[in-house]
């Protein structure tokens, strides 16, 4: 094996020892169970139990497993690649499965992760981060009854890659259970973390058990809190679209929010409005000038376009003609290089020297320039009628256009198809209950973020105004404070 893995490469965190006590009470029933760790890491989980099977992929750590529970039997490697070829099946598996997300979670190792998920019927994403899978896996060396109890990312409450998981979990265990925690598992890291418990491999439910506690508390029972929410799973995949998520929330706000979204007179923002991602230059810094940047190279005016590049340039409701003047007057770099799709014999001699300058020659060979032909002719660059921001702390803004601007990526773009209840949302859209529908149709980020993805975006709820009296009030006011309580925003 080459160098060990860091940390991050791994997806590696140990599990704190009163965590995995609880885990390991969960998933064991009996003396003789028959335990796995798909992936053991320093063999906490597997020191919890006398007969255990490990999986570990870094042999360093593998060692560590070995000396820490020299009675289990530990493989070093692939655990996908033994999952596919092993004949073992298992009463029981716990552990903390590492967090890889998909960008990182490439290669061969990807290809057999997804090749055998989708033989055990389970089909995920390009998406996917690695634990998702390695849980699918996971069931399918289990015996008929068997049972699971896991750390798992928070994701698995809103993120869309962990639908066809739990779409799994409920078509092959009688009992699936998520335990929600606010306070973090692992303070070190900015991911939140849950609990998953199920039991009675081969059957199947109708409904997810639910419980969402503030703290996690160790204790010595041998399941998961009783106290939980029973969803049906019809529910779960359509009012709150496949997320358990809201399922933090008190009762009296559900119901709210659910009699908005069964009213036929609601809309969603993806039926007033498209909402998409700004454009992607390649090379921010290149394609971005200051005013001062731009008269001194003897840029024409005609090509330079003033852009939104993140939210924190944006104003609270409308972006104005006044709004640029003042980024020029600061020399900010917010005018965008803006260039035909035609050949460089066709551009004014000034821009002809910037393209071939040491950043135009450092800037071609940026991956997004690379691909394209021509490099320097930015694509998708369009004028919304509205920005909407991608990350936002309190709240999410949406602010008019008033100044003809376009934006990246880091901002969303707006263009409007319903003028009528596109106006109804501006009017409404600091009202709590729309505030709620961010909230829940967003998702949570590192450090306290709301982010909105433009399809999370698009599910943004608009009642009808009749409606909006009743929805408002200390019930949404609540709602909201607890939604962001549970994202960490201070």
């Amino acid at each position: 094996m080459a160098g060990r893995l860091t940390q991050k490469e791994a997806g590696a965190y140990y599990t704190p020892d009163q965590l995995v006590g609880t885990l390991v009470r969960w998933a064991v029933h009996d003396e003789n169970d028959r335990m796995l760790d798909p992936s053991c890491g320093d063999g906490r989980f597997i020191a919890g139990h006398r007969n255990t099977v490990g999986i570990e992929q870094d042999l360093e750590s593998a060692k560590l497993a070995m000396h820490r529970a020299p009675w289990a039997l530990v493989h070093e490697g692939d655990f996908f690649a033994w999952a596919a070829e092993t004949s073992e099946r298992f009463e029981c598996a716990a552990g903390n499965p590492p967090f890889i997300r998909y960008q990182s979670f490439k290669g061969p190792v990807r290809e057999r992760a997804l090749s055998l998920c989708q033989s055990l019927g389970a089909k995920f994403s390009g998406l996917a981060s690695s634990w998702a899978p390695f849980l699918v896996a996971t069931a399918g060396v289990l015996k008929a009854g068997g049972r699971m109890a896991f750390v798992v990312p928070a994701e698995i409450g809103h993120a869309p890659y962990a639908a066809p998981l739990l779409e799994y979990l409920v078509g092959n265990f009688e009992l699936v259970h998520v335990v929600a925690v606010r306070s973090k598992l692992f303070p070190e890291l900015s991911e939140d973390c849950w609990l998953l418990y199920t039991e009675g491999f081969g059957g199947q439910t109708d409904e997810i058990r639910f419980t969402a506690v503030d703290n996690f508390k160790p204790g010595t029972s041998t399941r998961p809190p009783s106290n939980a929410l029973k969803i049906p799973v019809s529910e779960w995949r359509t009012i709150w679209n496949r997320r358990l998520r809201p399922f933090i929330l008190p009762g009296a706000a559900r119901d709210l929010y659910r009699l908005a979204a069964k009213d036929g007179r609601s809309k969603r923002f993806g039926e007033i409005a498209n909402v998409g991602i700004g454009y992607v230059s390649g090379a921010n810094d290149f394609f971005h000038l200051r005013p001062s940047q731009a008269d001194k190279l003897g840029i024409p005016p005609a090509l330079l376009h003033p852009a939104v590049r993140n939210g924190r340039a944006l104003p609270s409701n409308r972006l104005t003609k006044n709004t640029v003047d003042k980024w020029r007057a600061a020399d900010e770099a917010v005018m965008l290089l803006r260039l035909p799709k035609t050949s460089t014999s066709k551009l004014p001699s000034a821009v002809r020297r910037y393209l071939d300058s040491a950043a135009g020659l450092e800037a071609r060979e940026a991956y997004k320039c690379r691909v394209r032909d021509p490099w320097y002719s930015v694509p998708d660059v369009q004028m919304p009628d509205f920005f909407l921001s991608y990350m936002s702390g309190v709240t999410a803004s949406l602010v008019l256009n008033a100044a003809g601007a376009t934006c990246t990526n880091s901002v969303h773009g707006v263009r409007v198809r319903d003028k009528a209840n596109m106006a109804s949302l501006v009017k409404h859209w600091d009202n709590d209950f729309l505030s709620l529908s961010r909230e829940i149709e967003g998702h949570p980020l590192g450090g306290g973020m709301l982010k909105l993805e433009p399809r999370e975006a698009g599910q943004i709820l608009l009642p009808p105004e009749d409606m909006l009296p009743q929805l408002d009030g200390q019930v949404m006011a609540d709602a909201v404070s607890t939604m962001r309580r549970w994202r960490h925003y201070a």
